[in-house]
């Protein structure tokens, strides 16, 4: 019996939001929360709770500083981040290949 590729979906990453959030730290060196917020269309309380989750899971780092005298919260994608949006696309593209026509 082959294992079904549902069963590689990360509940940590796969939730909408997430997955998202990791996409987009994947395709920068670091991501401004601001930016978060207004491209996935997230209250900023929304955001804090998927970053939480995502940082509290090793995928994410989180820095807090200052453009000029605004305070900003940046994001970093982890290598475990790197991995596990990796692994999450390949069993979405092992499901989407199932079902091919």
């Amino acid at each position: 019996m082959t294992d079904h590729p549902t069963n590689g979906l990360n509940d940590v990453v796969h939730q909408r939001h997430r997955l998202g959030i990791l996409t987009i730290a994947a395709e920068s060196k670091r991501v401004e929360f601001g930016y978060l917020k207004d491209t996935l269309e997230l209250t900023g309380g929304n955001l804090s709770r998927h970053l939480t989750v995502l940082v509290d899971a090793g995928l994410l780092e989180m820095e807090k500083g200052y453009d000029g005298k605004r305070p900003r919260t940046w994001v970093t994608i982890t290598q475990a981040g790197r991995k596990a949006l990796s692994a999450e696309i390949a069993a979405l593209r092992a499901l989407v290949d199932r079902h091919a026509e």
